[in-house]
């Protein structure tokens, strides 16, 4: 496997297998063009050229300097298009970048964070220790699920540093598990070591990944305390809590519980659409607020993948010459919401819309005719047609009602509603959110 393939293969961890069998798989690494400032890959055509370099190319990038310390400059082809960045990047200094941090998004920052109920404990906390390390919380343990923004607190605790001209070390666990072994194997562990107990914050994504690896617990297990000990802040982030990662030795354990535990839960509807306002802010994507409104309910709870999704939006708007219109963005990710109407069961919106409304779930699937179980079967109705498969038929047999007429009917209802309604078209968004969040949190 070649260097290209192996960070192809590192990205795939990382994104959903639909978006890596339509786009990435399609990247071939041009080996013998490649240098170490400067990688090319081909494509099969322009338009996923320009959506992955839109979107991936920082993160390649990023990738790259993983494997052997230098961040180069990503090119994507298409067919036999010239090579015309060489010269341009050939002028570059190739020496060896010598900042004193490793491998930060300098976008992650504080001010781009941002805040809601979900997240803004760990906010706090997190720029806490950013403005006193070593005094205040530590270790910080960052936990929460895929997408929430864990990542981005860490790097925005880095990039403070960076500024203030501290040597900062960022780094998966992973990598360091795979720079241990590389150290241990070439019997030079004293460099090793030198570089992560010489600095001034440590930063471990993914920390979770330790689990049952007994040697590079024991080494991490030496450089916490070495850290600790000469009050140097460790900040690590994790999908859940010390006490659910299996294999841990309970002196780490300790350890990691023995600072803050900051957990980051999945946003509100509110904050979703305040993250996307802010992300078309920053990549200067115009999309209205029904737009937004849209891709908030019904993209579920994952920032990463909610912000891929707009720079396929503008990316596609871009190639195809088209403003983004509503009918414009639910045609482009139609497929992705096809994904997450097969996770969602009719039981699921039953049980969130009789939570949420205080009515008893089988009152919902009931013959009463009451005005507020009416409403709420008609509400559960409308979002088993638009977040689930089922056809009409198999949502009226569901129900309990002669055939799909009366779906039909229910459904013309909801419209009138929504028409007449701003404040039922947002509860429907909530509770598409919710149901959403549900089931996201129940997979993880």
């Amino acid at each position: 496997m070649n260097l290209g393939q192996k960070v192809l293969f590192e990205l795939k961890k990382e994104i959903s297998q639909t978006e890596y069998e339509r786009y990435i798989s399609k990247l071939v690494y041009d080996a013998k063009g490649s240098r170490s400032n400067l990688v090319y890959f081909s494509a099969p055509n322009l338009y996923i050229a320009k959506w992955i370099k839109t979107k991936y190319a920082e993160k390649l990038a990023h990738l790259f300097e993983l494997q052997n310390e230098i961040k180069p400059e990503i090119e994507i082809l298409v067919g036999k298009q010239k090579k015309t960045a060489a010269s341009k990047v050939q002028r570059q200094s190739t020496e060896k970048n010598t900042s004193k941090s490793t491998y930060l998004n300098p976008s992650l920052t504080f001010d781009s964070f941002i805040v809601g109920d979900s997240n803004q404990f760990a906010y706090t906390t997190s720029k806490s220790v950013a403005e006193k390390p070593g005094q205040l919380y530590n270790p910080l343990f960052i936990y929460g699920g895929v997408g929430l923004g864990k990542t981005h607190l860490l790097q925005a605790i880095g990039n403070y540093h960076i500024e203030l001209g501290k040597t900062v070390i960022y780094t998966t666990l992973e990598q360091f598990m795979n720079s241990f072994t590389s150290h241990l194997r070439s019997q030079t562990m004293d460099r090793f070591r030198d570089k992560f107990r010489e600095c001034d914050l440590l930063l471990i994504d993914d920390i979770q990944f330790i689990s049952r690896k007994e040697g590079t617990q024991d080494e991490f297990f030496h450089t916490f305390n070495e850290l600790y000990n000469m009050d140097k802040q460790i900040v690590m982030t994790s999908d859940r809590p010390p006490n659910k990662i299996a294999g841990l030795v309970d002196r780490l354990r300790s350890r990691f519980e023995m600072g803050l535990m900051a957990d980051i839960q999945p946003p509100g509807l509110e904050t979703k659409i305040a993250i996307i306002q802010k992300k078309c802010e920053l990549d200067n994507v115009q999309l209205d607020h029904e737009i937004i409104n849209y891709i908030a309910s019904h993209m579920g709870d994952n920032i990463r993948e909610i912000e891929g999704t707009i720079i396929r939006l503008n990316a596609m708007s871009s190639m195809l010459n088209q403003d983004i219109t509503l009918d414009f963005a639910q045609n482009a990710i139609k497929d992705q919401l096809k994904e997450k109407k097969e996770n969602v069961t009719i039981d699921d919106i039953v049980k969130i819309v009789s939570r949420e409304l205080n009515i008893k779930p089988s009152d919902i699937k009931s013959k009463k005719r009451t005005k507020s179980v009416v409403h709420s079967r008609r509400t559960a109705i409308y979002l088993a047609r638009n977040l689930t498969p089922n056809s009409m038929p198999q949502i009226a047999m569901y129900f309990g009602m002669k055939d799909h007429t009366a779906i039909s009917h229910a459904m013309k209802k909801i419209h009138e509603i929504i028409d007449n309604d701003e404040n039922f078209k947002v509860l429907l968004d909530e509770l598409s959110n919710k149901i959403h969040t549900d089931i996201q949190s129940t997979e993880n």
